[in-house]
């Protein structure tokens, strides 16, 4: 007991209020979905209890690693971006020949992360975009791949530099010190860019289901509405300009910045990922999270949102990087 009470205490005091806020959210969800077959007898609520499921098990997953600390942050990203990645190859048109050019993105993707744990961010930030950028085309062509050598080669860049270089963000603002006078930790930075990014989701999907009557992307994604769109960018905005100096060091123009940019990121990775699933042919990166679809499906909006988020921090108020 002494040793829980212990851990507890050295945690951030806005961290565990706001993990608190989560789970009586998804409490008070687990609860209206009970109640909801009596107010609407004939409806099917399979895939709304699935989705609330799922979320428990996503959110202590999170919530474990965050109070756990960097070292279980960045362990649990790399299994992320290992799915993420393995998701995205498998839907991918990648052929036979190009086994070994799969075999190298794995490896880069382990090296990327080797950076975090050393606390390397100079080699970090060139690693993927310059060095495996030059390397991947390298490979093919020794290897003799000339065959839609471009489109291959295209492919793997989008598929690393998503499902690896911009989620890794996440895990590498876990070693901002605390030099950095950070109100609520660097656990705090990640939690309020996940709760963020999450926000920007689900006030799109509400915005749009109560109000959406024009559409704005109707060949990539039918669904999405311009009232859905302007509900999702002002709802998280408002989060972040109210609720981001209680997680983040940002105040004044940097908060604005954040509060404007950081939904419509959300927003952009969103449908750039549905127009690489209707490229493909599929509706689903996998039926790995039950209610959800694959892993990819469920972090589409964080590969856009974690390095703008890093970005914004790191320039307005991050000394470290």
């Amino acid at each position: 007991m002494d040793t829980i009470t212990a851990f507890f205490a050295g945690q951030s005091l806005a961290l565990l209020w706001g993990l608190g806020g989560v789970l009586a959210f998804l409490t008070l969800a687990v609860a209206v979905t009970a109640l909801m077959p009596m107010i609407k007898p004939a409806g099917d609520f399979t895939n709304l209890r699935q989705r609330i499921s799922s979320w428990w098990v996503m959110i202590a997953l999170l919530a474990g690693a965050l109070l756990m600390g960097w070292q279980a942050v960045t362990a649990l990203f790399v299994v992320i971006s290992f799915i993420a990645l393995r998701e995205f190859l498998s839907l991918a048109p990648v052929r036979r020949e190009d086994r070994l050019i799969v075999l190298a993105a794995f490896v880069a993707m382990l090296i990327n992360y080797l950076f975090i744990v050393i606390d390397d961010y100079g080699l970090y930030r060139v690693f993927i975009p310059t060095y495996v950028f030059l390397i991947i085309p390298f490979l093919m062509a020794c290897i003799g791949q000339t065959r839609a050598f471009l489109a291959t080669t295209a492919t793997f860049h989008w598929a690393i530099v998503t499902c690896v270089y911009n989620l890794g963000y996440i895990a590498f603002l876990m070693r901002t010190p605390a030099s950095e006078a950070l109100p609520a930790g660097a656990a705090g930075l990640v939690f309020f860019l996940l709760v963020a990014t999450e926000a920007n989701d689900v006030a799109q999907y509400v915005w749009g289901k109560l109000f959406g009557r024009r559409k704005i992307v109707p060949k990539v994604s039918p669904n999405k509405t311009w009232e859905g769109f302007l509900g999702g960018w002002l709802t998280p905005g408002l989060l972040i300009w109210f609720v981001g100096p209680v997680f983040t060091p940002l105040s004044g123009i940097g908060l604005a910045v954040l509060a404007i940019f950081l939904p419509v990121a959300g927003f952009a990775g969103d449908v750039t990922m549905s127009a690489i699933k209707r490229d493909i042919g599929v509706k689903d990166t996998s039926a790995l999270i039950p209610g959800h679809g694959g892993l990819l499906d469920r972090a589409d909006s964080l590969t856009f949102t974690a390095p703008l988020y890093f970005h914004i921090l790191a320039y307005f108020a991050l000394g470290r990087f």
